[in-house]
């Protein structure tokens, strides 16, 4: 088989993806939190760190540093011995994190993954794909749909 010749991109544009990369590592741990904190809330009324950390396969001690930075961060508001819960801004990111997972988990059932793989692949994707292809993920599902 003929081997392609690989094509760099140019420094400055290789730069600005890994750049935009590491934001979006910065930014994924937040993200999951709230939208964890928002289904436990929904699904069970309130979201103990106890079940953060169980579902985020994480330490106790882990979450209660995440949880002290999305506080700092105003995201969450928590008090001793009580639940957690989102702040307004907490809520919108949120709601904004669901949107991006449900685009992504329709458009990989649409070509065909498992909802099961669908699900999971998209806990990484929502994360890193921007608002171009996700809009271009978001078509693509409508049209489908017809």
């Amino acid at each position: 088989m003929p081997r392609l010749k690989l094509q760099l991109l140019e420094p400055s544009a290789q730069a600005e993806g890994f750049g935009r990369i590491r934001e979006d590592h910065r930014a994924e741990i937040a993200e999951d939190y709230v939208e964890l904190i928002a289904d436990l809330l929904e699904a069970r009324g309130e979201a103990r760190a106890v079940d953060l950390a169980e579902r985020l396969g994480v330490t106790n001690a882990t979450v209660a540093n995440t949880v002290a930075k999305l506080q700092r961060d105003g995201l969450v508001r928590s008090e001793p011995y009580r639940s957690i819960f989102l702040t307004e801004k907490g809520a919108d990111l949120a709601r904004h994190c669901k949107r991006r997972h449900q685009i992504v988990v329709g458009f990989l059932e649409a070509v065909g993954v498992s909802e099961a793989t669908a699900h999971r692949d998209a806990e990484g994707i929502e994360h890193h794909v921007s608002d171009e292809t996700l809009d271009a993920f978001a078509r693509f599902v409508e049209r489908r749909r017809g």
